[in-house]
């Protein structure tokens, strides 16, 4: 009876420290807006350095993102949330989604998704611990989902 009881606890506690990891994972998120009303892990835009620009650019009947890879080292950069400008720079609507498709399955994934007007910028703010533990690896890749069959881009970490 009491090895049941022990076997019962400990599956208990089990089962509660493996909840609050999963909670962990999706304690910060992704979040989308604008730099005046934006704000990520507690944190408002405004008062966030942007660590990336990126703008949706045409070159003939090519569509893409440029620049086309980012490079972070995260050796030497404080452990703030990470914050991306998109702008679209086209004459129609485009849409940026940044994941880890080796994990995007995963209901932990990493994902941000925004559909774009022509002219309009949006912030996209990362807590770094999504980063991190979101993703595999030290390539996060990025495209236009609305014209998934041209080129994207990709953010890569040095950690």
């Amino acid at each position: 009876m009491r090895s049941r009881i022990a076997a019962l606890s400990f599956a208990l506690w089990g089962a509660l420290s493996f909840g609050a990891s999963a909670w962990a994972l999706q304690a910060g998120g992704v979040e989308v807006g604008d730099l005046e009303s934006g704000s990520v892990a507690g944190q408002p835009f405004k008062e966030l350095e942007v660590d990336v620009q990126l703008f949706a650019v045409e070159l003939g009947p090519l569509k893409t993102w440029y620049p086309p890879t980012t490079v972070i080292d995260f050796k030497v950069r404080p452990g703030r949330p990470l914050l991306f400008k998109v702008t679209n720079m086209s004459s129609g609507e485009r849409g940026f989604q940044m994941t880890d498709r080796v994990n995007a399955g995963s209901p932990f994934v990493l994902k941000a998704e925004v559909v774009l007007k022509p002219g309009e910028t949006k912030y996209i703010g990362v807590p770094t611990s999504d980063l991190f533990y979101a993703t595999q690896g030290n390539t996060i890749k990025y495209h236009d989902h609305l014209n998934p069959k041209q080129p994207g881009g990709k953010l890569i970490m040095v950690k």
